[in-house]
């Protein structure tokens, strides 16, 4: 009972400091990449599964990780914000460039090209980082191409995580396509997030919710956000504080 209250209040912190930090955000637009790494966060280096040397950042601490995957043209700076909420809820947290992206700096540079069609690849790589950390339970969250490569790589034989949540990910993306025979093999619970103003990307968040086997749910936001954005835009609170809830039900830390 003693880990269970502690566990609710350190979600209920980061509920209260994702709200927090919401209302500082921008009502719409890209948001920019935070200049400065998460305090306490500490630069790492990984191989994908086919040996792509990328980079990153792990924040926080935990047997609980949250793997983040980005959007184009985005970089792993986009999940910063995010990364510190989910951190203060108690969850260890992995953020990383694709191959081929090179922010530089504390923004990391991953080798190789941007062959997009295999950053499922890099998924798998990062799954591998945090499981050496000491991960016992692994959580996918992927911004639009993020999302798309999390859930193949969720598919692929042998993987075993605990929950996918997207953020206005494509049902097909440079050959990475989500067919029905793709979904079922995912057996993880699954949240998939989009706008109504966002092209496409509600309809798309509609079909892999109906071709994907239960635990599951979709939720589709009034904003013209895209990806990453939607933490920052005029739904981020609502979203934030959905998939912090979404976490603490299928993924909740010790």
């Amino acid at each position: 009972m003693v880990a269970t209250g502690r566990r609710r209040n350190r979600v209920h912190r980061a509920l209260a400091g994702a709200l927090a930090v919401a209302s500082l955000l921008p009502g719409c637009g890209r948001s920019e990449a935070p200049t400065a790494p998460p305090e306490g966060s500490r630069a790492v280096s990984f191989p994908a599964a086919d040996g792509v040397r990328l980079e990153g950042r792990l924040i926080g601490e935990g047997s609980v990780a949250v793997v983040l995957s980005h959007m184009r043209p985005a970089d792993q700076r986009s999940w910063w914000p995010f990364a510190e909420d989910l951190a203060e809820a108690g969850y260890l947290v992995l953020t990383y460039d694709f191959r081929g992206y090179c922010p530089g700096g504390v923004g990391g540079c991953s080798e190789g090209e941007r062959e997009l069609g295999e950053i499922w690849r890099d998924v798998l790589g990062a799954i591998d980082l945090v499981r050496s950390r000491g991960a016992r339970r692994v959580v996918l969250i992927g911004a639009s191409m993020g999302g798309t490569a999390s859930l193949v790589a969720a598919a692929q034989e042998g993987v075993s995580v605990e929950a996918v949540v997207t953020l206005s990910a494509p049902a097909a993306f440079e050959g990475m396509v989500l067919d029905a025979d793709l979904l079922s093999r995912i057996s993880a619970a699954k949240l998939f997030v989009a706008g109504t103003g966002d092209g496409t990307a509600a309809d798309d968040a509609q079909a892999l919710y109906a071709a994907s086997p239960p635990p599951k749910r979709v939720e589709i936001l009034t904003t013209d956000a895209h990806g990453t954005d939607i933490l920052s835009g005029n739904q981020a609170g609502r979203a934030r504080t959905l998939i912090l809830q979404y976490l603490e039900q299928f993924a909740p830390v010790p």
